[in-house]
C-alpha cells in the first residue's frame, strides 16, 4: 500500500511516500480504506518526538490518528462493522505504527464509527480527534442549559467545533477568542468573538459581567490564568494542553479518548445539521510535509485535511 512514513524522528522534511505492506488485521480489527485523514497539531508532535515518552513508537512510522473511509476486511470477533460500511474514526492505541496517512489503516473495533452522510470525505476525515477532544471536554465540564461559555482558539480545529457542540448542548452563550481576521468566521458558528492577548479579561467581562460558566483551554498559559479569573466555578475549567497548571487552578485536564458511542453523537449532530466541519485546505497524500508545515505555524482555520 501507499503511505506516508518516518524512520526517525525530525523535520517535516522526513515524511515520504512509499510502498508498505498492508497492516495484519487483528480478531477485533477493522481494516478501512482511507479516503480522507485529519492532520492535527499532534501528529507534527508524534513527528518530532514528543510523545516518545508516552507513546512506544516502532518505525517504520505512519502518522495520523483521524480517518474516514471504507471497511474492507474485519477480523472474526468484529461485530459492529461489516466490509463495505463507511465509517470515521479515531484510531489511537497504546503505541504508534500504523497511522492513518496511508491507503489502509488497522482501527480497533472501538475507535469506530458510522461515517455522517451528509459529511464529505474531507470533512468526515477532519472530525474525529478534533470533534471528540470538544465534546469529550464540554461533557467533562458539564456543560447545559444556560451556561456561558468561554473557548480559546474558537476558529481553529477543535475550537470552531467546541463552539458549535456547546450550543448542542444548550448553552446560551458562547465566547470565543480569535484573531481578528476570524471574528466574521467565529459569529458564523454562533459564537461572540473577541481578541486574544492583552486585557482578554476586560473584554470577556465586558460581554459577560457576571462571569462565565466554562472555560475551554487549548493552549495551556496566560489563557488558563485568565479563564480562572473569570470563571464562576473553578471546577468548570479544563484543559487538554496543560494537566499540572490546570489542576493548581482546580480544574481538570483532559486527554481524548476513542469512543464509538462519542463518535455518533458527533456523526448525529453532522447529519442534523447542528455541527459543520469547516476544511480550510486539502493536500493529496504525497504533499504530507506541506501540510505538517501549515499545521505547525497554527492560524489555520478549522481542519487540514489529507486526501487518499
Amino acid at each position: 500500500m501507499k503511505a506516508i512514513a518516518i524512520d526517525a524522528y525530525g523535520p517535516a522534511d522526513l515524511l515520504t511516500l512509499r510502498d508498505l505492506p498492508t497492516p495484519p488485521v487483528g480478531p477485533d480489527t477493522v481494516l478501512v480504506r482511507v479516503r480522507a485523514a485529519g492532520v492535527n497539531p499532534v501528529d507534527w508532535k508524534v513527528r518530532e518526538g514528543h510523545l516518545a515518552g508516552a507513546f512506544p513508537s516502532h518505525f517504520p512510522l505512519v502518522p495520523g490518528w483521524d480517518a474516514a473511509g471504507v471497511v474492507a476486511a474485519v477480523g472474526p470477533a468484529v461485530s459492529g462493522f461489516v466490509v463495505g460500511d463507511e465509517v470515521i474514526g479515531y484510531v489511537r492505541r497504546d503505541h504508534i505504527q500504523h497511522g492513518t496517512y496511508a491507503e489502509f489503516v488497522p482501527a480497533p473495533e472501538r475507535a469506530l464509527a458510522d461515517k455522517p452522510v451528509q459529511a464529505s470525505w474531507a470533512e468526515a476525515g477532519g472530525l474525529p480527534l478534533a470533534g471528540l477532544t470538544a465534546y469529550q471536554a464540554l461533557q467533562l465540564a458539564r456543560t447545559g442549559a444556560g451556561d456561558t461559555v468561554l473557548v480559546h482558539g474558537a476558529s481553529g480545529g477543535v475550537g470552531h467545533l467546541a463552539v458549535q457542540i456547546a450550543r448542542a448542548l444548550g448553552a446560551d452563550r458562547v465566547i470565543g477568542t480569535a484573531g481578528p481576521d476570524n471574528h466574521d468566521f467565529v459569529r458564523s458558528l454562533g459564537a461572540e468573538p473577541v481578541a486574544y492577548g492583552d486585557g482578554l479579561a476586560d473584554r470577556v467581562r465586558a460581554l459577560a459581567p457576571h462571569g462565565i460558566d466554562v472555560a475551554l483551554d487549548l493552549f495551556g498559559g496566560e489563557s488558563l490564568d485568565v479563564s480562572a479569573e473569570l470563571l464562576t466555578r473553578p471546577a468548570r475549567l479544563i484543559s487538554t494542553a496543560d494537566p499540572e497548571h490546570v489542576a493548581r487552578l482546580g480544574g481538570s485536564y483532559m486527554f481524548v479518548k476513542p469512543s464509538t458511542a462519542d463518535l455518533s453523537v458527533l456523526g448525529g449532530l453532522v447529519d442534523a445539521g447542528r455541527l459543520t466541519v469547516h476544511v480550510e485546505r486539502r493536500f493529496p497524500l504525497a504533499q504530507a510535509a506541506d501540510a505538517h508545515r501549515l499545521v505547525a505555524a497554527g492560524h489555520v482555520r478549522g481542519k487540514v485535511v489529507l486526501e487518499i
